[in-house]
């Protein structure tokens, strides 16, 4: 017992450890206002954006993702001779698959309301996860009501 204690506080130190020294090097790799750089993170993240703002990638993620959900609904509830433990585990995946979307657009969908507005990122952040606590919060009320989940 003392063993494992001891190790996990070793463990947790070299964690406070790395993560002081990445702070320090991100901290030290600034520039000042006005210099411009052209570092690896500043180039990933302008592609990235270039790619999200296409109307055919955000088509072919919908296609993609309605199709995995549809797939593994239908293989849990067709008769394709599988087991039930895996029947049930494709279910369970599909409707967490399902909710993490819900839950995703409540949050998104607070988050670009807010920014719309002209708040800022912290206050987008702060309404998607209110948003998102209030989705919980009514899914805890109906599921002790009405028993929703098993």
């Amino acid at each position: 017992m003392v063993s494992l204690t001891l190790l996990s506080t070793a463990l947790m130190g070299l964690l406070v450890v790395a993560t002081f020294v990445a702070v320090a090097q991100i901290g030290a790799q600034r520039t000042a206002p006005g210099q411009e750089s052209a570092d690896t993170y500043t180039v990933v993240t302008d592609s990235l954006r270039e790619i999200s703002q296409q109307p055919v990638v955000w088509a072919v993620a919908f296609i993609g993702i309605t199709l995995g959900v549809v797939g593994t609904a239908v293989l849990a509830v067709g008769s394709f001779g599988l087991s039930e433990g895996l029947s049930g585990t494709l279910l369970t995946l599909s409707y967490a698959a399902v909710a993490l979307l819900i839950a995703g657009f409540v949050f998104l969908g607070a988050y670009f309301a807010a920014r719309g507005r002209g708040l800022g990122n912290a206050h987008g952040v702060m309404a998607g996860s209110f948003a998102t606590g209030l989705l919980f919060l009514l899914l805890i009320a109906v599921q002790l009501l009405v028993g929703v989940i098993g």
